[in-house]
């Protein structure tokens, strides 16, 4: 294993060649190159938290060893267990890490968002938590883009898919599938009522080509006239796609794009998505439903996170707990609620 002197050189290397991408606007190194900064600086905190522990064993050695009285010995001996239990779970920690799991190194996300009970209102906040989670790609230099959508005339989102490629994209954003609940005064509204909506999530982790494999027998391809809120351009051609996987019975559709192979293409982005979900469900038990349980019927009762706009505050229910800068957490600041999940859920 390389010492930490080792990691920091690669550190700096890392740091020096990410700026060189910055300079020339190189995203695909970009990512790869944040994923390994992001890993050098946890192995190396780890390793200096190692470090710690050894100095620490290395009295409490000199201390059982010692002429000292015997129940310091019995207390040294104690301490000993306990910082070898604690070194063993650093060593765990570390070895984790540098073999992340496959599931963990996904750079691919697809993620659903769509309106819920509330009407018109749940179409806008479903249209705020697009631009959070857009907000959120921007921070972390992930690239974002949309395969489909259909929007309302008030400019509210009744469903939109979109894609994320970033480093940990998918071990970040997995923890938003779910009922998102908004507690607020719509500007329609004009008694001054608070309103209940609601918007489901679903992540979908995007699959390798390995992995999912559709054969052209396999899907009936059908096209139709794009719809959508005006515009000159709609219904004028038939750009957009529909596409019927025979051996699931699972239907996509795509019309954001004026090309038709173009729709083509984020359709079966779309489906490959589901394809593979729906093969994780069926070889493991536990994953059965997931992406049920995750939107369920968007009943305001099957929340997992509500955003309260009166009182300043967004409560993640899983964990029960709560945080009151709302607007910056709109615009994209996730960090501190997804770093929490993350603590909290892998306890």
């Amino acid at each position: 294993m390389k010492t930490v002197q080792d990691l920091k050189e690669d550190y700096n290397e890392t740091l020096s060649l990410l700026e060189q991408a910055q300079l020339s606007s190189d995203w695909k190194t970009l990512g790869e190159l944040n994923k390994k900064k992001e890993i050098i600086e946890k192995v190396i905190n780890l390793l200096n938290q190692s470090a710690q522990l050894e100095n620490k064993l290395s009295q409490t050695e000199e201390i059982i060893n010692s002429n000292l009285e015997q129940e310091l010995v019995t207390l040294a001996k104690e301490e000993k267990l306990s910082l070898l239990d604690q070194q063993s779970q650093l060593q765990k920690q570390i070895k984790e890490i540098l073999e992340e799991k496959k599931e963990e190194q996904s750079d691919s996300v697809i993620i659903e968002i769509r309106a819920g009970t509330g009407g018109e209102e749940a179409a806008l906040f479903a249209a705020n938590l697009f631009n959070m989670y857009f907000k959120y790609a921007e921070s972390k230099l992930w690239q974002t883009r949309i395969l489909d959508s259909s929007k309302t005339e008030l400019g509210g989102i009744k469903e939109i898919v979109f894609e994320i490629v970033g480093t940990e994209a998918y071990s970040k954003m997995k923890y938003e599938g779910g009922v998102h609940r908004v507690q607020r005064i719509p500007e329609t509204e004009k008694s001054g009522r608070i309103h209940t909506s609601t918007a489901a999530v679903a992540v979908l982790p995007r699959p390798t080509k390995s992995q999912v494999i559709i054969k052209p027998d396999e899907i009936i391809t059908e096209s139709y006239h794009s719809s959508g809120p005006g515009g000159q351009y709609v219904n004028k051609r038939e750009t957009a796609i529909r596409i019927t996987h025979i051996p699931t019975g699972l239907v996509v559709t795509c019309q954001t794009e004026r090309s038709l192979a173009s729709n083509k293409e984020n359709a079966l982005s779309i489906l490959e998505a589901k394809i593979l979900q729906a093969q994780e469900e069926s070889q493991n038990a536990k994953m059965q439903d997931d992406r049920r349980s995750q939107v369920g019927k968007m009943e305001r009762s099957e929340k997992i996170r509500t955003y309260n706009y009166p009182q300043d505050r967004v409560t993640d229910h899983r964990i029960k707990k709560s945080w009151h800068n709302l607007e910056e957490i709109m615009m994209g600041k996730l960090d501190q609620i997804i770093d929490e999940l993350e603590k909290e859920i892998n306890k």
